[in-house]
């Protein structure tokens, strides 16, 4: 038995030390390849360094991970960077998954009102951290459980908090720079939809994440859930024939987000509310501006393009996804945008982005999108033979109704089913395997919006869409808008 033990574990070390002396005698030292033999590997090589030294050499299974909950030298640690309405939503499925542990949460708010969408919840590092002790307090029974750090600045949370993977949960304008700096640093990233504020981010985060070799899930959920995968299916084996069109219905308007109005004043404020420690890291990229209640209390930034692009990237994240999916284009999407009506309010408007909309997606085989703030809330599939498939909120319905009995075949095609969309990221980090919502198809989903909005800002009718070189051909004002200036002293 002892000999057996000591042999598993030289064994652990031989195979670590191997792994990174094949990366060490590439042609030069590819940090990429290293992180593709996958954060177990390197986790195995720490295990067996840790256990040579310790004794006695009798360790239980369970110890090392082979059953039961998997050993700390084998869980990936996550940090939190934000914890507010989506943070509230993720990381109970971070914190029920065995192979993870909640290390850090960071936030540049201490203790916050008025998240949620009925603003029924706090945020902030300190709710956050107390959530992550208390779980494991109770799982552990060890009720003084205070393994959980708190952060301001993420940049300093990835630094020092021994993380391996970061959630990112903040306001859009950093979802770019934010997963950038963590893929620089070799961390893998599960990023909030819509995974940009604008195209040429959204390039440059899959660039960077591409060059990195970390895993990148985006947060687009519904590609997780059984009737959207259904409703793709239908579509991708014939069972509506040649597709009429596609109807998309998103909510127009501004939400407050059950704000009272004392919390919706345009005035600015002298200076920010106590829980905000650090306002000029809130704006971070986007330009120097004092605390205003209606545009910076939690959700609400939503309606400003400094900060986000409106229901269109909101929801548009969503559903468009789906589309994309369906329609095979997760590394492409349409060649023009064909606006219908709208209503934006002006640039200096505190609410700035399209109040009310319809535009058409057209894509080169001739299908065409249809998206609208009156359309049913949902996704529509129409098929030239008369059928239909709705995939609404956590509903699928098909005309005629027997439709959705239909089995699909062994030699069909058939999507990946997965039901855990945060699972299904922590999976492919053991793995290797590419996630079902990878950077590059959040990228090419969220395009589809923001070329909507570059449209509805320059007031034009229709908008041509190079998907191959991502370019607007012979529009340079077009181009333009598919970068932000970016404030100093952030950079891409």
């Amino acid at each position: 038995m002892l000999l057996r033990t000591v042999w598993s574990c030289a064994k652990l070390l031989l195979v670590g030390v191997w792994e990174l002396w094949d990366c060490l005698n590439r042609n030069s030292f590819n940090r990429k390849d290293y992180m593709k033999k996958d954060l177990f590997s390197r986790r195995r090589f720490l295990a067996g360094t840790a256990v040579l030294s310790a004794a006695p050499l009798i360790i239980p299974a369970s110890a090392l991970g082979r059953s039961g909950r998997p050993a700390p030298s084998e869980r990936i640690n996550v940090g939190m960077i934000g914890y507010g309405t989506m943070g509230h939503d993720n990381i109970g499925n971070f914190l029920n998954d065995e192979r993870c542990q909640l290390v850090a949460v960071c936030d540049v708010v201490t203790e916050g009102k008025y998240y949620g969408y009925r603003a029924e919840r706090t945020g902030g590092h300190v709710p956050g951290m107390n959530r992550v002790n208390g779980f494991y307090a109770e799982k552990t029974g060890k009720p003084e459980y205070k393994g959980c750090r708190t952060f301001v600045d993420f940049r300093e949370m990835i630094e020092k908090a021994d993380v391996d993977a970061v959630v990112i949960s903040v306001p859009d304008h950093w979802h770019c720079l934010m997963g950038i700096h963590a893929a620089r640093k070799g961390k893998h990233i599960y990023g909030q939809k819509p995974l940009s504020l604008c195209i040429g981010q959204g390039r440059a985060l899959c660039d960077a994440v591409k060059m990195a070799g970390v895993t990148f899930q985006t947060g687009s959920q519904r590609r997780s859930q059984d009737y959207n995968r259904m409703a793709c299916e239908f579509v991708r084996n014939g069972r509506l024939g040649s597709l009429d069109r596609i109807e998309i219905g998103i909510p127009g308007g501004f939400s407050t987000w059950g704000k009272t109005p004392d919390l919706l004043t345009t005035e600015p404020l002298p200076k920010p509310p106590p829980h905000m420690v650090n306002f000029d890291l809130w704006l971070g990229p986007a330009k120097e501006r004092p605390f205003i209640p209606a545009l910076h209390n939690p959700l609400i930034w939503r309606w400003n393009f400094d900060y986000s692009g409106g229901y269109i990237t909101d929801w548009g994240a969503h559903f468009l996804d789906i589309v994309q999916w369906a329609l095979g284009k997760d590394g492409s999407g349409p060649v023009r945008v064909d606006i219908i009506s709208g209503e934006v309010p002006s640039p200096e408007s505190i609410y700035n982005t399209a109040k009310a909309f319809a535009f058409e997606l057209v894509y080169a085989e001739g299908t065409r999108v249809v998206v609208s703030n009156t359309c049913r809330m949902g996704i529509t599939f129409i098929g030239k033979n008369g059928k239909e498939i709705f995939a609404g909120l956590g509903e699928l319905e098909t005309k005629p109704a027997e439709l959705v009995r239909e089995k699909i075949r062994d030699d069909e095609i058939k999507l990946f089913r997965n039901a855990v969309h945060e699972k299904n990221f922590i999976d492919c980090i053991y793995s290797g395997k590419t996630p079902l919502t990878d950077c590059e198809i959040g990228h090419r989903s969220i395009t589809l919006a923001h070329l909507a909005n570059i449209a509805y800002r320059l007031g034009r009718k229709t908008l041509q869409w190079d998907p191959v070189a991502e370019r607007i051909p012979d529009d340079p004002r077009a181009n333009a808008l598919q970068h932000v200036t970016l404030r100093t002293p952030w950079v891409l």
